[in-house]
């Protein structure tokens, strides 16, 4: 791909739509729009057109989009869209090819950011890694030698539903935890502990000891030489990252924790950058 041939890469956020050009070395021409989540499913999408019609030019050779809900790759099927409610189902990718007549590729918004990472970010040079986008939910992207996996169902990487003390490992593991620990928001431990409130920086190390089992439970299971945290609780990572440490070395093969590398994404517009790599993904 030469670098004046560009991918329309969309982040498909549950309250915002957000937009850029991308080719293998930048991204320009970015735009975004709120999402009216409570519209009908037409008219969302009618907003989906919109910006996708702002970034049309002769250079564009596809539409790669992620989106924040559970999508059928082979057939492009989008379901359950979060905090859309008109998008229970849709043929979305149907939908962007017979309108724009290019190839148009979609995945959901965890697969999306690993993409983003393994071409655009830290990732870059890695063989295999995973990709860990910690928020209000545990969610996954998976590289294996080189090539984006999903499994069978685009279902592969939701450690965060795997049983886990008395629970699964997103309720201890993502920012659910302060919530359903503690009953405080995530946003206002956050702010605690960068005043070194010490029940705070208490609360980032139990965090951090539940991220550490999780981040074993994927050892165990990938064996992997690389993790990249995403997701809004990365902020914070300052205040678990010692006790996260301190539990994976805990993990029974020394060897791979000593070869693993954890690090905190600092891509920007990783979204729109993991859309577009759908198509290095898929093409090369």
């Amino acid at each position: 791909m030469v670098n004046d041939e560009y991918i329309i890469g969309i982040d498909m956020g549950g309250t915002n739509l957000k937009a850029g050009l991308v080719n293998r070395e930048s991204i320009s021409k970015i735009t975004s729009t709120a999402v009216n989540n409570q519209a009908s499913r037409e008219l969302v999408l009618d907003q989906l057109f919109s910006i996708t019609d702002q970034l049309m030019n002769v250079h564009i050779k596809g539409i790669g989009i992620g989106v924040p809900g559970l999508v059928d790759e082979k057939e492009g099927i989008v379901y359950d869209v979060i905090n859309i409610p008109s998008w229970k189902e849709i043929a979305l990718q149907k939908i962007m090819e017979e309108r724009y007549k290019l190839p148009v590729f979609i995945n959901n918004d965890a697969n999306c950011f690993v993409l983003g990472e393994y071409y655009f970010g830290k990732g870059k040079g890695f063989n295999s890694m995973i990709g860990l986008t910690i928020g209000t939910g545990l969610g996954a992207g998976i590289i294996i030698n080189k090539k984006l996996y999903t499994g069978a169902n685009c279902g592969a990487g939701e450690f965060g539903m795997v049983q886990y003390l008395d629970k699964f490992y997103e309720y201890y593991a993502s920012g659910q935890f302060f919530k359903n620990i503690y009953n405080m928001d995530g946003e206002t431990v956050f702010k605690n502990a960068k005043q070194s409130h010490e029940n705070a920086l208490h609360m980032y190390s139990e965090f951090g000891n539940h991220l550490g089992n999780a981040i074993n439970m994927i050892m165990y299971t990938y064996d992997p030489p690389l993790i990249i945290l995403g997701g809004s609780v990365r902020y914070a990572w300052p205040y678990f990252q010692e006790r996260m440490w301190q539990q994976i070395r805990t993990f029974a093969y020394s060897r791979s924790v000593e070869h693993l590398q954890i690090m905190s994404s600092d891509l920007e517009n990783s979204g729109i950058l993991g859309a577009a790599a759908l198509h290095y993904d898929v093409l090369i």
